[in-house]
């Protein structure tokens, strides 16, 4: 009797030690997989947002950037969805830019000659790109194209043809996005990874910036400056992306036409864009203006200043 006693009490003992272990080894195991859960998410969040810790640019980091892969991961596309719900932010208005950043910031040349530069939009595009260009050399004009970053990677032979024809090169962004909505890391990215991929194209790098939708912010303008880059909208918008004929198209070019203005069409589209009255529109636009005494000129020609931006430091 007295040895089951002596048996029991060191049974109870034995379950409660395994009860202790059991728990400390449950309590181990969860703190371990909380700890690893927490890290995974700081890492997936370090990286979705390592933009946003971009350290200050130089110029030694910039004319060295590689070209970036056109096709972005699973987290910059998360990040791409953040930053296009980023509300947009009111910007001063484009002549109080164009006063507080002086040719940083260009909506027209001067007002003194008969000049006129063409710009065209969103290219490269097979729809219509070829058209423009085939009609421009028809004329013998040269005008600016504004090329996207993301159609050049698909295009590249069509922009060294804008090039090959004597056109000036610009730069468009990387996927037509609206600066306003974007962080200054975001932006940089945009002008940074376009950049990377015109030089080898054009065989300089593009100066000439147009904000997509024509919307930009001061500290984007301010980080152009510093980087030899210069913004530049337009005073006569032709509204052609409307898919306007070709009767609308001039009529809405003559209405604010003017000794130094910068023309805004487009020979690039998304799709069932329709800019038949764009082509059908450029020769009786060169006509007109060349009737009316206007040389038709490039950017870097009205603006005086050149196309190329300069890599020194």
């Amino acid at each position: 009797m007295r040895g089951n006693k002596y048996f029991r009490r060191y049974a109870w003992k034995t379950v409660l030690l395994l009860l202790v272990c059991t728990t400390l080894s449950i309590h181990s195991a969860l703190a371990g997989r909380l700890h690893a859960s927490q890290t995974d998410r700081a890492s997936i969040r370090d990286l979705l947002f390592s933009h946003a810790r971009t350290p200050q640019l130089t110029e030694d980091s910039i004319t060295s950037l590689p070209e970036s892969n056109p096709r972005p991961s699973f987290l910059q596309k998360q990040y791409a969805e953040q930053q296009s719900k980023r509300p947009r932010r009111k910007a001063p208005s484009w002549a109080e830019l164009q006063k507080r950043y002086p040719g940083s910031f260009v909506i027209g040349g001067p007002r003194g000659e008969r000049k006129v530069a063409l710009t065209f939009d969103d290219v490269p595009d097979p729809r219509f790109t070829p058209q423009i260009l085939d009609i421009l050399a028809r004329y013998k004009v040269r005008a600016t194209f504004f090329v996207v970053g993301s159609r050049a990677s698909k295009h590249p032979s069509m922009v060294k043809r804008i090039g090959r024809e004597g056109h000036i090169i610009g730069n468009h962004s990387y996927n037509h996005a609206v600066f306003s909505r974007i962080s200054l890391p975001a932006f940089q990215q945009q002008v940074l990874q376009t950049d990377a991929i015109l030089r080898p194209l054009a065989g300089y790098s593009p100066r000439l910036i147009r904000p997509p939708y024509g919307e930009i912010l001061p500290e984007q303008i301010v980080w152009m400056k510093r980087n030899g880059y210069i913004a530049v909208n337009w005073d006569v918008d032709s509204s052609d992306w409307r898919g306007i004929d070709s009767n609308k198209v001039l009529l809405n070019i003559k209405k604010t036409l003017q000794p130094g203005s910068i023309v805004l069409q487009h020979a690039g589209g998304g799709t069932g864009q329709n800019l038949s009255g764009t082509i059908e529109a450029l020769p009786r636009l060169i006509k007109l203006l060349r009737s009316k005494g206007y040389q038709i000129v490039t950017l870097p020609d009205l603006l005086s200043k050149p196309a190329a931006r300069s890599t020194e430091p």
